[in-house]
């Protein structure tokens, strides 16, 4: 017969496990958390004065037809030969823009289209493109780290333009895009860091 220890120095024990397990729940959480920082994560960002969508879109409410001139673009920072988030379109490029067939009436095109059409070689337009998006990597470091399971928030913004000029004179103007961009892409394998070796292999076993 072993000894019964007595009541008070068991519960005294039980106690003791109970702090114990206790410990290693924080202990355990606290290496979760430190491991989901260490997730990749990466930024891509257009050369841009402009931090959001919404200061993108006050510079362009700045602009205003038949009255703003080309070097007020430029003041405003939209440089077709300095921003790289420009692309500079020619007037047969705008007509297959926004008359893409005879069949377009006139009346039904704007008049700044159209006149800048009618001088021809004197008619450009920007084509303005900034965005700004950062990818994280998001869930169980250990699953992502194994290639099991894997998922990528995606967050930020993008904002289009079209600025349209007959000679140094904007004639038109035209803005869109996403102010908010939220997805998350997932990818699973269940055969983790194999998967890619058994792809391998499927693919060379399968008859030409």
């Amino acid at each position: 017969m072993f000894p019964v220890p007595p009541a008070a120095t068991f519960s005294h024990s039980i106690r003791r496990v109970r702090r114990v397990i206790s410990l290693g729940n924080v202990g355990y959480a606290a290496l979760l958390t430190s491991c989901t920082a260490l997730l990749p994560q990466s930024e891509s960002v257009g050369q841009s004065k402009w931090e959001s969508f919404a200061a993108a879109k006050n510079t362009f409410n700045r602009i205003t037809p038949y009255e703003t001139h080309k070097a007020e673009l430029v003041a405003l920072g939209l440089d077709a030969a300095s921003n790289s988030n420009i692309t500079l379109l020619n007037y047969s490029d705008i007509i297959r823009r926004f008359i893409p067939s005879s069949a377009v009436a006139s009346e039904n095109v704007d008049q700044g289209i159209t006149d800048c059409i009618a001088v021809k070689d004197a008619c450009s337009a920007y084509e303005v493109d900034v965005k700004s998006v950062k990818r994280k990597r998001a869930g169980n470091f250990w699953l992502d780290s194994l290639n099991f399971k894997r998922r990528t928030e995606i967050s930020g913004w993008r904002f289009t333009g079209l600025i349209v000029l007959k000679d140094d004179l904007v004639v038109y103007k035209l803005w869109g895009g996403q102010p908010s961009i939220k997805e998350a892409e997932e990818t699973r394998n269940p055969l983790g860091p194999f998967q890619g070796i058994a792809e391998g292999a499927v693919r060379r076993s399968a008859p030409f």
